[in-house]
Parts: structure tokens; sequence; C-alpha cells
């Protein structure tokens, strides 16, 4: 039998390593500037990643929507564990949306 692949499994992986690297004080994360950043840092990034994936959308290739589309989903998860929000938080939403 086929194992089924569970392609979104690699958000609870992202999230993993978010949360890991919000509380270690390691000088050159990246996700920890953000952190330290705060909420305007985080949400300035998330509309930042969010406008360049509409332009590559409109205007670029599919792989460069890939890539800002990815950018995008890594901002966002900072931001739900910003605010204490997991990946399974959203799940259960959509699945609660689909079940109607």
């Amino acid at each position: 039998m086929k194992k089924e692949i569970n392609y979104f499994q690699v958000l609870d992986e992202i999230f993993s390593i978010i949360e890991k690297r919000k509380s270690k004080n390691t000088i050159n994360s990246y996700t920890r500037k953000l952190f330290k950043g705060g909420k305007n840092k985080i949400s300035a990034k998330v509309l930042e990643e969010s406008n360049e994936l509409i332009i590559d959308y409109l205007n670029g290739t599919k792989k460069r929507t890939i890539e800002e589309a990815a950018d995008l989903i890594f901002h966002i998860l900072v931001l739900l564990s910003s605010k204490k929000i997991t990946p399974k938080d959203i799940a259960k939403e959509l699945k609660s949306r689909y079940k109607k």
C-alpha cells in the first residue's frame, strides 16, 4: 500500500522551527529578529510579502509566484506564532467551514 504524502505537514515542521527560534537568543536568526521587532515589524513583513506575491502573480513567472507564496506563508506562520495560534488551529477553522 502506498503511503499518502501530506504536503502541508511541512507547515507544522516550519512552525516548530519558528517556535524554537522565537525562544532562543540566537543573534543571527532572522526569525528571532522578526519577533524582537514586535507586532509592527511582523505585520509589515506580512504586508510586504503579500504585495510581492500579488505583483509576481500578475506579472511574474510561475517560479517567482511560488517563491513569493512561500515567503508569505512563512511570515504568516511567524505572525500566528506571535499570537499563540498554531497551524492546527487554522486547520480546525478551515475544516469547520467545510463541514456545513
